[in-house]
């Protein structure tokens, strides 16, 4: 599995987002972008609070490009705290056939890091 997500970033296709906190790694978030919806594979934290920044994070930067969805694939208590929700399968249906007719690549990444203080 690493290797197949090396081989789709090195492609251009899948990204994560870091969070750091000095030269730590706190948290983050890994998935694929496709035309316009973010398949998101995995969080984590290695702090209170570190997943939610990536979250955050990913959720500017996605919003910024015009992306219309961010793929959660299984809700949960913690995912629902952070404003995902649950759609209709024909609805989830009708947006992946919308936004992802075009399998374009992403790579409007900021050029700089984002500060946590500056997502609120």
């Amino acid at each position: 599995m690493k290797a197949a997500y090396v081989d789709l970033h090195n492609a251009g296709w899948a990204h994560s987002v870091e969070v750091h906190e000095e030269d730590r790694l706190i948290g983050g978030l890994y998935g694929l972008a496709i035309g316009r919806v973010f398949f998101a594979e995995s969080m984590f934290s290695g702090r209170t609070g570190g997943s939610r920044i990536a979250l955050a994070g990913l959720t500017r930067i996605l919003e910024g490009a015009g992306f219309a969805l961010i793929d959660c694939q299984v809700a949960s208590r913690h995912l629902m705290t952070l404003g995902a929700e649950l759609i209709p399968r024909p609805q989830f249906i009708a947006t992946l056939k919308q936004h992802t007719r075009e399998r374009s690549q992403f790579h409007a990444w900021p050029a700089a890091p984002l500060a946590a203080k500056d997502l609120a």
